[in-house]
């Protein structure tokens, strides 16, 4: 009697993307939806990458803080009394309860459970009740840090101490788009949302324009010409498209004060999908953001924003037409919810086979290539 040994997930998307693009298919369902893979991606994906936690410019001032997990460590990105924003364990060292919540404003780091009180940096400042405890020493108890640069108004943390800068790994963003300058940029509107489907099918369904003629026809789908997309090359970093815009949506072009861009540059928006899950929609004019982290395999947590170039900040009309640019994007959102939730209840169907891909979608071929560059077969 044979018995046939059982192929695991990443062995799985190894095999997957063995193979030239042009004979490529989508990855294994397995990638998708199973508690094992989802280890492995916590393991050598979001615990060893650069993660985006939002904009600088969001927190502004000495003691501003977010919060976030990152690959199940929780995790405070503040700004400190010297202006720098830094990252730190959200765990107190007494008892272990995590210590902020969501976004605001603190002078110092308060542990909810006993009180126990760390300055900005870190430091424990007081721990009520402990000195009568011989062992105890306030200068042992810093909160440990975590890594944590900014780049290109982008906060980016890790918790991988050998990974290399943003400023490296991403240096061919730079090269790409020389004419515009993120970090000039400000976020004006965010909001967190969760939806039910794998962080992979909504990082795919970024990562590729083949889908807008038809989940959007409601929105942006009649102005995309599926004959006209291109879909470069990417690099084992980021992988990215473009397209040329009209001037149905004149905050998408640059403005006309600008005359650093020139020719098409002026209207064309940028797709970038940085990996392993900061996806960036950039124009001239306006940019909106995507930041995910998974939350189970059939879960995804979501951080939305979007923002401004300087020159539209400053225009006497940019207040109307961010506020319509918001209101599609809302739309957008909708139909994109719709469908990456359609995607991935097809995914846990017994009869579901990743189909071949079309030229559209090497974007996707290349994210999987990524994906199996950092976890093991």
């Amino acid at each position: 009697m044979t018995s046939h040994a059982r192929i695991s997930p990443a062995r799985e998307l190894h095999d997957n993307v063995s193979v030239p693009f042009t004979r490529a298919r989508a990855m294994p369902k397995s990638v998708y939806t199973t508690e094992e893979f989802l280890a492995l991606e916590q393991k050598h994906v979001f615990a060893k990458d650069w993660v985006c936690a939002g904009r600088a410019e969001t927190l502004p001032n000495p003691g501003d803080y977010l919060t976030l997990k990152l690959a199940g460590e929780p995790v405070i990105v503040l700004r400190d009394r010297d202006g720098q924003i830094k990252a730190m364990s959200n765990v107190c060292r007494h008892r272990m309860s995590t210590l902020l919540e969501g976004r605001g404003h603190a002078r110092s780091i308060v542990c909810p459970y006993h009180a126990w009180t760390y300055n900005l940096d870190g430091t424990l400042r007081g721990a009520p009740a402990m000195t009568l405890n011989e062992g105890f020493c306030k200068d042992n108890m810093t909160l440990p840090r975590v890594r944590c640069e900014v780049w290109q108004g982008w906060i980016m943390v890790t918790l991988n101490p050998d990974a290399p800068a943003p400023e490296t790994a991403l240096q061919g963003v730079r090269e790409l788009i020389p004419g515009l300058d993120m970090a000039t940029y400000t976020e004006t509107y965010r909001e967190s949302f969760r939806w039910a489907t794998n962080w992979k099918v909504l990082a795919e369904n970024f990562m590729e324009s083949y889908h807008l003629p038809m989940c959007h026809a409601g929105t942006i789908g009649g102005a995309s010409k599926l004959e006209e997309m291109v879909c470069p090359e990417g690099t084992s970093a980021f992988n990215y498209h473009w397209i040329l815009k009209n001037d149905t949506v004149p905050l998408a072009l640059a403005h006309p004060s600008n005359t650093t861009l020139a020719g098409g540059d002026r209207r064309k928006t940028w797709l970038l999908a940085i990996y392993p899950s900061l996806l960036i929609t950039l124009t001239p004019g306006y940019f909106w953001y995507l930041s995910l982290t998974p939350d189970g395999p059939g879960h995804v947590n979501v951080l939305f924003g979007m923002g401004m170039s300087a020159d539209w900040l400053a225009d006497p009309q940019a207040e109307r037409h961010l506020a319509s640019v918001k209101a599609l994007l809302d739309d957008v959102n909708v139909e994109d919810k719709g469908c990456t939730e359609k995607v991935y209840r097809g995914l846990l169907s017994d009869m579901a086979e990743p189909g071949p891909l079309s030229h559209l979608e090497r974007p996707n071929f290349e994210f999987a290539q990524y994906l199996a560059s950092r976890i093991p077969a």
